[in-house]
């Protein structure tokens, strides 16, 4: 989008690149949280239809990924990404001040969004998982086990039923097609292992998204983490057919729009019973 501006913050480890779509007059602020091996550049269409409804949206390259600083989709502490998009989410603060902040995680994504909640849950009006890695991910320990990670790169094909989606990740120069590293894999373990433990983000409105037909994050794993993560302020969305990229999938207008409609009822409840939380 011609109008993205482009933040470069120090990170915890290395400099991270942020982006932000603004919006003159936002009645919120997005912050979201990319996936596994890709960067938030892949979200320009989320990013248009959530200013198209009235929202500023930003969000990091996570460290080691996209034109962020770092080895290559190397995470040695996950902690240290939920930290930096916390940096994120003070620049949001500090160029939108008093407007609510939303979180919204993808696969990976979803696993940092939904410790960022844990963490930080005080400051967010509403959590949004689509696809999360959260609950019994099998993927880290089964390839743990092995003396050598293979290099079996992300099937463009399991990321959405429209080909273009595919043919163009594949042709994509900033995400990663290389092999998983085993300090990423050990980190995914820990943070699962972490966020299961430490329990529900207490009433923070939930909205989980996520395909029916995802093979890469699979609903039956992700939907006790979920459960578990929620307080009881939980909303579920899953899409028969749909693959891991809601966002990016050949229904993906039913998907906008049930993202839309979740975060009017948040805003509008908050606003009218004076409990929004804001930026």
């Amino acid at each position: 989008m011609d109008d993205t501006r482009e933040h470069v913050l120090s990170g915890t480890r290395n400099p991270i690149t942020a982006h932000e779509w603004p919006h003159e007059h936002p009645r919120f602020v997005a912050l979201v949280a990319h996936g596994y091996g890709e960067h938030i550049g892949r979200y320009a269409e989320l990013a248009a239809v959530l200013q198209t409804n009235g929202a500023a949206v930003f969000g990091p390259d996570h460290q080691g990924h996209g034109t962020s600083a770092g080895e290559r989709v190397l995470i040695g502490d996950f902690e240290d990404v939920v930290t930096d998009l916390h940096a994120v989410a003070d620049l949001a603060r500090a160029t939108y001040p008093g407007v609510p902040l939303v979180l919204i995680g993808h696969s990976m994504g979803g696993l940092i969004a939904s410790r960022f909640a844990q963490r930080y849950g005080d400051e967010l009006a509403a959590l949004v998982l689509s696809g999360p890695v959260i609950g019994a991910w099998e993927l880290p320990g089964r390839l743990l086990a092995l003396d050598e990670i293979p290099d079996i790169p992300i099937s463009p094909a399991a990321l959405s039923r429209d080909p273009g989606v595919g043919a163009a990740y594949a042709a994509d120069p900033l995400v990663w097609h290389g092999p998983m590293k085993r300090p990423t894999l050990e980190a995914f373990a820990q943070t699962l292992k972490i966020v299961g433990e430490l329990g529900n983000v207490g009433g923070l409105p939930l909205l989980w998204l996520h395909g029916g037909d995802d093979r890469l994050v699979p609903l039956t794993g992700s939907r006790g983490g979920v459960e578990r993560l929620s307080g009881g302020e939980l909303t579920e969305r899953v899409y028969p057919g749909a693959r891991h990229e809601v966002f990016n999938e050949t229904n993906r207008a039913e998907v906008f729009a049930d993202l839309i409609r979740f975060l009017d009822g948040v805003l509008s409840s908050a606003t009218q019973n004076g409990t929004t939380r804001s930026a």
